[in-house]
């Protein structure tokens, strides 16, 4: 039966690299992200979309990631939505996610929220110093989601930073390993692979019994 690996932490700590980085190490892994759930806002106007806070928890839908996860859990594809940074809203295309053995989920929230906690064999919290998940977040925001130098700044002051303290920061208390996102020659993804494998282990000991 697949399991499920939730790895969160802060914004630019360096989630998606280890999410992809571990499921290309299994091999039959698929990686579902949290940013791709984000509510669609295309009844509101570009101004009010802008003024949104997409850090806050209650910016994403999170109960239809925990469903879809769950549907990857018992052999069923999922279509995931996909969405559109630059205009904050989606884009009414799906992408279908085939079942695989190990499935991945990552994001600042997937740790906070209960229903996927639950669905978790592992969950990871990826931990790294504020000012090197500041400066990826600008490089991040300027290249891929047409954001200027002075919005991401904006943003990250008034949203960013109090929305990890709030509710990023302290799901690593849920995490049952934490590893360093600054320094990625130090994540032993060997070590983390053989956790992942005796974690699907147990589980399929505990269902056979």
């Amino acid at each position: 039966m697949p399991i499920c690996v939730g790895i969160a932490g802060g914004t630019g700590a360096g989630k998606s690299t280890l999410a992809q980085a571990l499921a290309a190490r299994l091999g039959d892994a698929v990686v579902v992200e949290q940013d791709w759930y984000y509510r669609d806002l295309s009844g509101r106007t570009p101004a009010a979309r802008a003024r949104v806070n997409f850090d806050n928890p209650r910016a994403v839908e999170l109960g239809l990631l925990a469903r879809q996860v769950r549907a990857l859990l018992v052999g069923r594809a999922v279509s995931a939505p996909v969405y559109d940074f630059t205009r904050h809203l989606r884009t009414g295309e799906t992408r279908l996610i085939a079942p695989a053995r190990v499935v991945i989920v990552e994001g600042l929230h997937v740790l906070g929220h209960a229903g996927l906690r639950a669905l978790m064999a592992l969950k990871i919290f990826v931990d790294a110093p504020a000012d090197v998940r500041f400066i990826r977040r600008l490089r991040r925001d300027i290249a891929e989601r047409g954001r200027t130098p002075e919005s991401v700044v904006r943003q990250y002051l008034a949203q960013v930073r109090p929305m990890h303290e709030r509710w990023v920061e302290p799901t690593k208390a849920h995490a049952d390993m934490v590893v360093r996102g600054d320094d990625r020659t130090r994540w032993n993804l060997r070590g983390i692979t053989a956790m992942v494998k005796a974690c699907a282990e147990v589980q399929r000991s505990e269902r056979r019994a």
